[in-house]
């Protein structure tokens, strides 16, 4: 399998650049943190229960939601809770995050690739079908970037085989499909808030779950296997039945997101207007296109903001020369040794045809319209000299 290059390193700050990422923190945490850190509660405590009940009513349709640590957390509680044991068989997408996947391997079970589909580097839902097993325990799919999957279809495949389906959000936050909050086409949701996702918390995620008593354990797996609240109001009998882990979110990290939590119309617009302006203005070159959703049925909220071009090289070295970031951020599972026993005899034409051709452009809270102008003008003007 031939390997990309290596990204390039991050422009140090000290240069005037366009960066591909940047933290959108609330001018309000400033105060809010120093509330915190002069209170009684800076682990989890008060503000991680509000977190979780404002989260759910915003983005979830009141769906239970329970805090972690990290996104990675809320995937290994979710394949937990989904039953997934060693040598189970579970479907995942071959392009994504290692977060996505790992966690399967925590558990022993068996990994089996889905290709992309061709126009959002998203999972191939025609793949997903075929992989399809009596062994299938579960499906797990990643709405790259911002931009949705079809969650119609992947539904139905999802109630015609008996298989739960695991959405990672991580990228996806505050879309909608159908008029309708993303978490109700899962059984398992999960979320991200790492230093560079929509809100974040510096790091942290969170797992929405259909099914209230699910919903539950996971608090309790969370967190040593200890029933916190029994513990805390002094009635919990001192056992504990299920393994658990340190998955919780702190108050630290929960102010934080409440105060982006009120902005969050404004990152909405600002990001999906930055990449509007690639879309229009990167429309009709030659070998180049703009990963976008055109359904009428989804409204996103874009992350990631991706070309497809036929000499992504030498883009990104003209691009780099005039201070403007970029890089491929994610990169196909299946180079990666951890994954190498699963990919054996495996092909991904979609992916090997992909593989060398996308490349992420800056797109986040700190840019102005001037800026994405800017970097789209740059593209246009370098390859047309190509």
């Amino acid at each position: 399998m031939k390997k990309n290059f290596r990204d390039f390193p991050l422009l140090e700050s000290k240069n005037k650049h366009i960066s591909l990422f940047y933290p959108h923190i609330s001018k309000d945490s400033y105060n809010s943190i120093k509330k915190v850190l002069s209170s009684r509660w800076i682990g989890q405590g008060p503000l991680v229960d509000k977190f979780e009940e404002n989260f759910s009513k915003k983005f979830c349709n009141n769906m239970p939601t329970v805090a972690v640590g990290s996104g990675t957390d809320a995937l290994h509680l979710a394949y937990i809770l989904a039953n997934i044991k060693e040598n189970d068989e579970v479907i995942c997408p071959v392009f994504t995050c290692t977060a996505t996947n790992i966690p399967l391997l925590y558990l022993k079970a068996k990994i089996k690739f889905a290709d992309v589909d061709l126009n959002d580097l998203n999972i191939s839902v025609d793949h997903v079908e075929k992989l399809i097993t009596k062994k299938t325990k579960a499906i797990v799919f990643v709405n790259y970037g911002g931009l949705l999957c079809n969650l119609e279809k992947l539904q139905k495949i999802s109630k015609k085989y008996k298989i739960p389906l695991i959405q990672d959000a991580a990228q996806s936050l505050g879309a909608k499909y159908n008029g309708k909050s993303i978490t109700e086409f899962a059984d398992f949701t999960i979320f991200s808030f790492q230093a560079i996702k929509h809100i974040t918390s510096g790091d942290g995620g969170a797992l929405v779950c259909k099914n209230k008593n699910l919903a539950k354990k996971a608090r309790i797996i969370r967190w040593f296997g200890i029933d916190r609240p029994k513990k805390q109001g002094g009635t919990w009998e001192n056992d504990i039945v299920d393994i658990g882990y340190k998955y919780q979110m702190t108050d630290i990290g929960a102010a934080l997101l409440l105060d982006s939590m009120k902005e969050f119309n404004f990152i909405k617009k600002r990001r999906n207007q930055i990449h509007n302006i690639y879309v229009k203005l990167l429309k009709n070159i030659s070998g180049l296109s703009c990963l976008a959703n055109n359904s009428k049925k989804i409204d996103p909220v874009i992350w990631l903001t991706t070309i497809i071009c036929d000499r992504k090289d030498f883009l990104q070295k003209k691009l780099r020369s005039k201070l403007i970031e970029t890089n491929q951020v994610h990169f196909r599972n299946d180079r990666y040794s951890i994954f190498k026993k699963f990919c054996k005899g495996k092909k991904f034409p979609n992916m090997d045809l992909l593989e060398n051709k996308y490349l992420v452009i800056p797109t986040h809270t700190k840019m102005s319209d001037k800026d994405a102008i800017l970097v789209a003008n740059n593209i246009k003007d370098i390859l047309s000299k190509a």
